[in-house]
């Protein structure tokens, strides 16, 4: 039987050192539980960045703001191989448990091109990182914050829990990604989103009755307090009453479409 550890929590935004002590600290919880799989939002290192989609400066790249919550986001990004996610990796292997884990990558200049990547990585009980996959296509204002990825991370990995892989938001929309997925034969398919709002719950349960397989589709707690006080929120955010603008709604879905686990909300 295999056990699944949805850690639907906050990282601690634009802190990955803080970040990267929270995982290392669910990991080891979640394996006093004897959970087999344990799983994190999309860039939960250290942060899905909520504000591009909350904020009265969002799209406006001639603004101050953006350009330092931009350049806070590449100081802070995971570089792979690198000192903080050698830290989750050394998680798992001491707990010998699989880890699957967003992350914004940030490709150091003198290392490559400078880039940020939203990324999605599988850890294996091992330590080793056995996927290592690039959202091929930032989603609508993501683009102003990440760069295109490559295909190199669209395979599954055999375990003894069946084939695993994932996907990243919005790729769930893209026909050859998910047919790329498929023909690899996926068993648990894990799906990293913000939060698994109406249309991504959607999508998550087509894509598990098209594959044949489980679906795992993981979300984040991120609050209002979370977002650099330098930002505004827009007006229309601020005012609801919720603290939350990402909230979770984690949810397991069967190869026929249905909720094993119903969306788990704030």
């Amino acid at each position: 039987m295999t056990k699944l550890a949805l850690v639907q929590k906050s990282p601690v935004f634009l802190d990955t050192t803080k970040s990267v002590a929270k995982a290392i600290k669910y990991i080891h919880e979640a394996a006093k539980s004897s959970a087999n799989i344990v799983v994190f939002g999309e860039g939960w290192l250290s942060g899905y960045p909520a504000w591009i989609d909350h904020s009265i400066h969002m799209g406006r790249w001639d603004k101050k703001e953006i350009k330092e919550v931009w350049a806070q986001m590449y100081d802070d990004g995971i570089e792979i191989p690198g000192n903080q996610i050698s830290k989750i990796q050394h998680a798992a292997k001491a707990t010998k448990k699989y880890v699957v884990i967003g992350a914004n990558e940030a490709v150091k200049k003198g290392k490559g091109n400078g880039t940020l990547y939203n990324t999605l990585l599988i850890i294996d009980p091992t330590g080793k990182i056995v996927v290592h996959h690039r959202k091929l296509m930032p989603t609508y204002n993501e683009k102003m914050i990440h760069g295109y990825g490559d295909a190199f991370g669209l395979k599954t990995v055999s375990t003894p829990h069946g084939n695993i892989g994932g996907l990243i938001c919005w790729e769930h929309w893209m026909p050859l990604t998910r047919q790329a997925m498929h023909d690899e034969g996926e068993d648990i398919h894990f799906g990293l989103w913000p939060a698994v709002k109406s249309s991504h719950k959607l999508a998550s349960r087509h894509y598990a009755f098209e594959g044949r397989c489980f679906v795992v589709a993981m979300g984040q707690l991120i609050k209002k307090k979370d977002i650099p006080s330098y930002l505004t929120i827009a007006p229309e955010i601020k005012d609801n009453d919720s603290e939350y603008l990402l909230d979770g709604g984690s949810c397991i879905i069967d190869p026929n479409g249905e909720f094993l686990l119903e969306p788990q909300w704030s």
